[in-house]
């Protein structure tokens, strides 16, 4: 089953990510010629823990894992298919949301990295629709709550059948005493425009909006006749088809399984090696280029498939930071380093950028963007470290720019007789992997001169040593192998000192430099609100709106403003 706990050698349960169609438990994928249909129908009884039934289309996290997966899927398996239809398998209700008995009794770590997850599964379905021609549909067919709601504003389109009882709202602050968890009061505002003054009635009423009045509102497009539902949901693929730029093959590439070998310290994958080191609440991530290019045509590429390394290397390195996130809440910092041959990874590059018209190389870098993004809003420590043998070039030089601070060492250490370290511009560092507010890495990095990242293209493919790149400020400090040791580890003790909250109020500020999108406003605003709303006593206390929820009994709430 989609995201259910297994074991690792040591007996511990962890959230597994990885599932595949066939296991599906909550969703039915289809797809006829250029549409597809993702039909929800949670299973009740399969929730992905104990105590709680995922009744009304309810979800937890297992039934998003399966999202995930599915819309992954429709990418790089389906290029062909321009239009997905999101609708419900069940009679008379769409989704009732995110399930309440799950929230009241999960752990606050759980509850933040659900909604986090959550909200990348929803942006993923705007980026399809935005960078890969996919449009999605929702066909509203009963309560549209919460969570479930908020599915349907990250589609391009709403309809709604106009049966009299149908409904969309979002009820959380009237009976949860939270806030919509995924978006819903940004994509209301700032996605279909929605007025302030009807939103503030919207999203302070249990029984949300019917009828004409929701189309009028802004919070559906369309209305329309359970007699003419189908034509409709018809015609309106068909349409959207029509514009779309998609244009893959019929056939694409299956996303094989990935091999991983799980140890009690961590995991390894072909290309990535995640180890933790508990007692130090530190984990390190070992990316490994490939020994060689492997292709040099389009068609070479699309040939190896999953197994080409820019792809399998994403799909593991993806796979390793949400285990950190929802598996090891108590580790606080994360190391990257790199291993290979700087001339490899450049070629890879150089590869992806020859090829960025083709269907599948487009969809590669897409993903790498989704990843690298996913660190961006890891609230984790990140820190890399660039030493002899380190192969940041190009797309793996992200990892070193999305890094807190990163130390590079001056010369070699002694004795060892690896190459010097170097870092390595590419052109994908130059646009091809926005932060979620719009910005490269470099942009957000240069604020203060903005003219600096068109200069730095001057040094695209020039292996800069530790002295350069401090000089034009492509690293935080470059050590020799005399301070190396102490500098390095005085930081990690440090950082380990301090408070978890302060350290994740403190990185989350300081990363997203720059302007405000629509994205950054729901990972920087709404995640911060929520995490914090999500501790306080009048939702998860004793006599809390969460803990009362379903009882008869009224919530109590603390008063006070604060």
């Amino acid at each position: 089953m989609a995201g259910a706990p297994r074991k690792l050698a040591n007996g511990k349960a962890f959230i597994d990510f990885q599932t595949e169609p066939s296991r599906y438990r909550h969703w039915k994928l289809s797809v006829q010629g250029e549409t597809a249909t993702l039909a929800m129908d949670v299973d009740e009884n399969a929730g992905l823990f104990e105590g709680y039934q995922l009744k009304l289309n309810s979800y937890d996290l297992g039934v998003d894992i399966e999202l995930a997966d599915a819309l992954m899927r429709l990418r790089f398996e389906h290029p062909n298919v321009k239009v997905v239809l999101l609708r419900s398998a069940k009679d008379r209700v769409f989704c009732a949301g995110a399930n309440i008995r799950m929230l009241a009794g999960s752990e606050h770590p759980h509850k933040v990295n659900f909604c986090k997850f959550t909200n990348e599964t929803r942006n993923a379905m705007e980026d399809a629709s935005q960078y890969s021609g996919q449009r999605f549909v929702t066909v509203v067919n009963g309560t549209a709550a919460g969570g479930g709601y908020e599915l349907a504003l990250a589609t391009d389109h709403i309809m709604m059948v106009d049966d009299g009882s149908t409904a969309v709202s979002l009820p959380e602050v009237p009976l949860l005493a939270v806030l919509p968890g995924t978006g819903g009061l940004t994509r209301v505002v700032d996605k279909r425009m929605v007025r302030r003054d009807h939103a503030d009635v919207f999203c302070t009423i249990e029984e949300g909006i019917k009828g004409r009045r929701a189309v009028q509102w802004r919070l559906i497009d369309e209305l329309v006749p359970p007699s003419k539902l189908e034509e409709r949901v018809k015609a309106t693929a068909s349409d959207l088809a029509t514009k779309s730029p998609r244009s893959g093959p019929a056939e694409g590439v299956k996303l094989t399984q990935l091999d991983r070998k799980f140890r009690a310290d961590g995991i390894d994958y072909g290309f990535v090696r995640l180890d933790i080191e508990a007692a130090q609440r530190l984990a390190t991530i070992t990316v490994r280029v490939a020994e060689a290019a492997s292709a040099k045509s389009a068609a070479e590429i699309v040939a190896l498939g999953a197994a080409f390394w820019p792809l399998q290397c994403a799909r593991e390195l993806d796979d390793a930071i949400l285990h950190l996130r929802n598996n090891a809440y108590e580790i606080g910092t994360v190391i990257f380093k790199t291993e290979g041959d700087p001339e490899v990874a450049r070629a890879y590059d150089d590869l992806l950028e020859a090829h960025r018209d083709n269907w599948f190389v487009h969809e590669i870098r897409h993903y790498w963007k989704r990843v690298l993004k996913r660190i961006d809003v890891t609230s984790r420590t990140l820190v890399a470290l660039i030493e002899p043998g380190s192969c940041f070039v190009g797309t793996l030089a992200e990892l070193a720019f999305a890094a807190d601070r990163s130390y590079m060492l001056l010369g070699q250490f002694q004795g060892d007789n690896r190459p010097a370290a170097t870092i390595e511009l590419t052109r994908a560092n130059f646009g091809a992997y926005p932060m979620s507010h719009g910005l490269t890495r470099l942009q957000s990095r240069f604020l203060a001169t903005p003219d600096k990242p068109a200069q730095l293209e001057a040094k695209i493919a020039t292996a800069l040593d530790a002295d350069e790149a401090e000089a034009l400020g492509l690293v935080t400090f470059a050590l020799d192998d005399i301070d190396w040791a102490d500098e390095v580890r005085v930081f990690l003790e440090e950082r380990a000192s301090f408070s978890p909250d302060a350290m994740t109020g403190l990185e989350a500020n300081l990363r997203f430099a720059g302007p405000e999108t629509m994205e950054s406003k729901i990972f920087a605003r709404l995640t911060a609100w929520q995490n914090w709303i999500f501790q306080r006593p009048n939702a998860v206390g004793e006599e809390g709106a969460l803990a009362r929820y379903g009882t008869g009994q009224r919530p109590t709430y603390d008063l006070r403003r604060v």
